[in-house]
């Protein structure tokens, strides 16, 4: 349901938010590396543009931060990244997270330098026509790089319009509306580019899910949410996903020089094609870990694991839920394990891992 404001208070156009957007950001923009633009053309390279929202999809930006700059020294063109063997671009990515995200990243680069001469399109339908580019990533490359007129919305964005608008609806309903309202000021927009960075900006910096910071928010004088004291329930609350738990039983296994037994995780699946301590996942808890470890060590030809584990780690997952108990073992005398191979801690280091088996192999609190 969307609020009328008073007669006192003018309704919020786009043309306004525009506006108002474009000025707050040009003063107050963050000095992020993927800002930077080419002095001779005013635009940024297009490149940069996609690997930072791939990079920034449900990640926070002080991992962004870290990894952003490694990857594209080690990347630095769309033909350096379509060329790289997957582990490379796996092991840069490590740490981020939704490693589907580098996987698709990496299929787009390859179709940009197979169907586009290796040149980011400046198309919306050719954008989304690349894997993993759908509709607000192939708006934001659009308006950032090429400043052409297109809307954009994210979770950030998405709130920013529902609250300056007043909008309350039901969570399923409100994607179609945040579209309407973001191609309106796409369209009235002097400035395209700062526009759409200072909506995301906003939803990010100020704008915030909770406790938002109403006085310093470039809308707030029109904004209705503000004015009717909603800002704290605009938008609705989705459902929080249901998420299975699944239980992780890891073997951390040493030889005699000190080296660490690691695997790759199938191509498929959870964590795909990702390197890890030899593991086993199930579904429904066992009756007795130190069994289920056991059965592990023996199908791998290693020792009895020690009794109890070494350590139990929870992972939050976006749908899953993972528990995960560490057991230590050793090789037996004169035998090989049936999967695996040994590498030292500067080897394993360098593999593409999840965050949870960068904890069990090498150790740290990174979640």
């Amino acid at each position: 349901m969307r609020t009328t404001p008073t007669q006192n208070a003018p309704a919020p156009t786009a043309r306004w938010i525009a506006l108002a957007l474009e000025r707050w950001f040009i003063a107050t923009a963050r000095d992020l590396p993927w800002r930077h633009v080419d002095p001779s053309t005013g635009l940024r390279d297009p490149y940069i543009s996609l690997v930072s929202e791939l990079m920034a999809q449900q990640t926070q930006l002080s991992r962004v931060l870290e990894k952003f700059d490694p990857f594209v020294e080690r990347f630095p063109t769309v033909q350096a990244l379509a060329h790289a063997p997957e582990q490379d671009v796996l092991a840069l990515w490590s740490g981020l997270g939704y490693y589907r995200r580098a996987r698709l990243l990496h299929a787009a680069a390859k179709a940009i330098v197979d169907q586009h001469q290796g040149m980011v399109p400046a198309d919306l339908a050719e954008l989304r026509a690349l894997p993993g580019i759908g509709a607000y990533t192939a708006g934001a490359i659009a308006s950032l790089a090429f400043h052409v007129r297109a809307p954009i919305v994210d979770g950030n964005v998405r709130r920013v319009l529902l609250r300056v608008h007043g909008i309350d609806v039901p969570a399923e309903d409100a994607e179609p509306v945040a579209w309407t309202e973001a191609t309106a000021i796409a369209e009235s927009a002097r400035n395209i580019a700062p526009t759409n960075e200072g909506l995301m900006e906003l939803g990010a910096t100020i704008c915030t899910p909770r406790a938002p910071k109403c006085d310093m928010c470039p809308l707030r004088a029109r904004c209705i949410a503000r004015r009717t004291n909603r800002q704290d329930t605009i938008p609705r609350p989705k459902a929080p996903p249901k998420r299975q738990t699944l239980h992780h039983i890891a073997l951390l296994v040493r030889d005699a020089r000190g080296r660490i037994l690691v695997e790759q995780r199938p191509a498929t699946g959870l964590w795909a094609g990702l390197w890890q301590a030899p593991a086993v996942e199930l579904s429904t808890r066992p009756r007795s870990y130190i069994a289920a470890a056991a059965e592990l060590a023996q199908a791998l030809r290693l020792a009895k694991p020690v009794n109890p584990a070494r350590q139990v780690l929870r992972h939050e997952l976006t749908h899953r839920r993972v528990e995960a108990r560490v057991f230590e073992t050793a090789i037996k005398p004169r035998t090989k394990p049936l999967r695996g191979q040994f590498l030292n801690a500067e080897g394993v280091a360098e593999l593409p891992l999840s965050n949870l088996h960068r904890r069990i192999l090498l150790g740290g609190t990174e979640s």
